[in-house]
């Protein structure tokens, strides 16, 4: 058989030149260079060493028809614009990448039914499914993940599908906690998306701490997850008569913080604004925000470890939880003016 061209000009070196050199047949070389524990380790030697002579690489393609793998798996995000879903994702390719495996993305734009069609088309062409914040409900999401395994959830569970996720009831607590320590007792929540657990977490955070404090006033208005969301709320923030805000995420947030400034309000002189997530410009807002900061890319990274033992036949390690870490900035200070009229 000739030997192919390669781009630069040069002869290929093919299986069938490594398998000469070693003096071995084409099935062992193939064996050999994919790590099978049936080869002799004398012949496995000689043909590595073969292969390095040749400056032999294998084809990805020919790889994964070897292993019946493509070496590929699916993460499905529901907001690829979200700033901490690419840190995850970020966590997540790298630590995959070190292992040669590659990360197929898909974004199901907060949309349930997508989310269901993009997990069974993904599966099919990948070798497992990591399911990032998910919004289906629980009954269908325990439904769905029993055709796709091996599949490994971030930010949610189901039953013995290996999990990793951020507490984000506790961490909003902490906020809570922060902001009463100042003296406010008028707050308000701008709410994220109706189906996030992520936003069912925070809110039954909230009816714990209002029930162990019921001198504090917390109520919510429905908002969102982006920064024009948090815009939009500005207004009703203010009306609200509250001296300090807890939004969803840090999107909302900022979007918050620039339309409430932008009506004169002093920040947080007049208002108190507190984030969630601590995405890499929570830190040069003006003032900047206070917020709690999600390990993101090291949740991707231990996502990739639990996919990784289920792809090795391995048993998965115990479900993950890290607790957000408080990150008090300019943004949220003693409560104010505000607080003197609303009680006047």
């Amino acid at each position: 058989m000739p030997r192919l061209p390669r781009a630069d000009g040069m002869t290929r070196v093919t299986i069938a030149d490594v398998a000469a050199r070693a003096g071995v047949s084409l099935s062992t070389v193939s064996r050999a260079l994919n790590g099978n524990p049936t080869v002799d380790p004398e012949l496995a030697e000689r043909v590595k060493d073969a292969a390095a002579a040749l400056d032999y690489t294998a084809s990805p393609v020919a790889r994964s028809l070897v292993l019946g793998r493509t070496q590929t798996v699916a993460v499905i995000v529901p907001d690829l614009g979200n700033p901490t879903f690419q840190a995850i994702l970020r966590g997540l390719s790298r630590a995959a990448a070190a292992d040669d495996y590659h990360v197929l993305v898909a974004d199901s734009a907060e949309s349930v039914e997508e989310e269901r069609v993009l997990a069974g088309a993904t599966r099919r062409r990948t070798d497992g499914v990591i399911l990032c914040s998910p919004r289906l409900p629980q009954d269908e999401l325990d439904r769905l993940v029993g055709g796709l395994r091996p599949v490994v959830l971030i930010n949610r569970t189901s039953g013995e599908v290996p999990s990793v996720r951020a507490d984000y009831g506790g961490a909003l607590a902490d906020e809570l906690t922060h902001l009463h320590g100042l003296g406010h007792r008028r707050i308000v929540f701008l709410a994220g998306a109706p189906r996030s657990v992520a936003n069912a977490a925070r809110l039954e955070a909230i009816a714990a701490f209002v029930a162990a404090h019921p001198e504090t006033e917390i109520s919510e208005i429905p908002c969102g997850v982006d920064f024009e969301a948090g815009a939009a709320a500005g207004a009703a923030v203010l009306a609200s008569g509250a001296t300090a805000a807890v939004a969803f995420n840090d999107l909302v947030a900022m979007g918050l913080l620039s339309a409430v400034q932008a009506s004169g309000c002093r920040v947080p002189g007049d208002l108190s604004i507190v984030g969630f997530d601590d995405i890499p410009f929570a830190q040069y807002t003006t003032p900047p925000l206070t917020t709690a900061a999600v390990p993101a890319a090291e949740l991707g990274a231990r996502a990739w470890e639990r996919m990784r033992e289920l792809l090795e036949g391995a048993e998965p390690g115990h479900p993950l939880t890290v607790l957000p870490k408080l990150t008090v900035r300019g943004s949220s200070g003693p409560a104010g003016a505000r607080a003197t009229s609303a009680g006047g």
